[in-house]
């Protein structure tokens, strides 16, 4: 496996888990909120956000790997064009 596909599945998992980690802490803090217990509330907000966090870092992840791999593949392209040009100016 590649770096870029490495890339690409870290950043799936990194939503993945963030997204769970994010509901998570959001009914921590409604339990919270509902027993009035301060505390709770406030460890369910800052798990929420944690996961909202992380979840926004997998998609950076995902948007690089796509960038990462477009202009690979423009590069190779281009590398591609310049070997055929290169062969038909020695043919000429």
């Amino acid at each position: 496996m590649d770096k870029n596909n490495d890339m690409t599945e870290r950043g799936l998992a990194d939503q993945a888990k963030g997204k769970v980690k994010e509901a998570a802490g959001k009914v921590r803090g409604d339990v919270g909120d509902a027993l009035d217990n301060g505390s709770e509330h406030l460890k369910g907000r800052a798990q929420e956000a944690a996961g909202k966090v992380q979840k926004d870092f997998g998609k950076a992840e995902k948007k690089i790997d796509e960038k990462l791999n477009k202009r690979s593949d423009e590069s190779t392209n281009d590398r591609t064009n310049n070997r055929t040009n290169d062969d038909r100016s020695r043919r000429s």
